[in-house]
């Protein structure tokens, strides 16, 4: 009741002083609705200057980096762009394997679908690592592709898989490769093709046999490069990661390794490596991993 009388919808009874009665008036309602709908009015317009404010704020954002690079998640979705920037690529196409170990199915289906673009004169390359050399799979891809504008180098190692159409690259950032980059910023882009250009002009063309450890040589050229990486302090799935080459391969290797330097555990295996001179050598090719080339 205080409150009714308090917004002046009862007043006392002048007859009895323990009675209300209602208000006949209408202009205390009305002045009582028109102060409400003031304050709702207040309040609709305060939110709206609020939304204003926000929404002209999420678009100060650097100058072209926004859209620049975007994640890709799943593997269906990261194909389906990819194969979208295929289908509109006019100058070249830059491509970076790491391992050997592609499936004849996936490896069909790259095929497929670099026939349009060689058809149309785009330049592609592709770089895998040097234990590729010996998959049938990719002898497959590269003997159903025999075009001039198609050309394959291997190295001893590599980053992860990379792919540039032009102005557009992807980076695959999860060890699944579900889940990738597509970047488009120009900088960007002119970094990345220059990285590849000189991962480039350190490989191999995939038609020419690789170097081999001189006649004579305590160790292999692809065990030198083995040595190496465990010299940096690298496990041995890294080391085989790095390769492109199977554990049980790595570890076989290794064992060679310990044999001929006389190790006794991996720990003097190490200090014997820092010793031997054999990383001294300089950088060499890997040969055919598991065959003791």
């Amino acid at each position: 009741m205080p409150c009714l009388v308090a917004l002046g919808l009862l007043r006392p009874d002048p007859h009895d002083a323990e009675r209300l009665l209602p208000v006949a008036k209408p202009d205390t309602l009305t002045a009582l609705l028109g102060s409400l709908a003031r304050d709702v009015s207040e309040r609709l317009a305060s939110s709206n200057s609020m939304i204003s404010t926000l929404t002209s704020l999420t678009s100060i954002t650097v100058p072209g980096l926004d859209t620049a690079v975007t994640k890709l998640e799943g593997k269906p979705t990261i194909q389906a762009s990819i194969e979208e920037s295929t289908l509109v690529a006019k100058r070249h196409i830059l491509t970076l394997h790491p391992g050997s170990k592609r499936p004849d199915e996936m490896l069909e289906q790259a095929r497929a679908n670099a026939i349009g673009p060689l058809r149309r004169g785009v330049a592609m390359r592709h770089l895998y690592q040097h234990s590729a050399r010996y998959s049938p799979n990719l002898k497959r891809y590269v003997d159903r592709l025999t075009d001039g504008n198609l050309q394959i180098r291997t190295l001893e190692q590599t980053t992860e898989r990379m792919f540039i159409f032009d102005r557009t690259a992807y980076i695959s950032i999860s060890p699944r490769r579900d889940v990738a980059l597509r970047i488009t910023h120009p900088a960007l882009i002119r970094y990345l093709v220059h990285v590849y250009d000189v991962l480039w002009a350190g490989a191999t063309p995939f038609g020419e046999p690789l170097q081999t450890a001189p006649p004579g040589a305590p160790v292999t050229a692809v065990q030198r490069s083995i040595a190496r990486l465990l010299a940096e302090g690298h496990v041995d799935d890294v080391v085989a990661r790095k390769m492109g080459i199977s554990v049980r391969t790595c570890r076989a290797h290794i064992a060679k390794l310990m044999q001929t330097l006389g190790a006794t555990s991996r720990t003097h295996l190490g200090a014997l490596i820092a010793r031997s001179g054999i990383l001294e050598s300089g950088p060499a090719q890997a040969t055919a991993p598991g065959t003791g080339a």
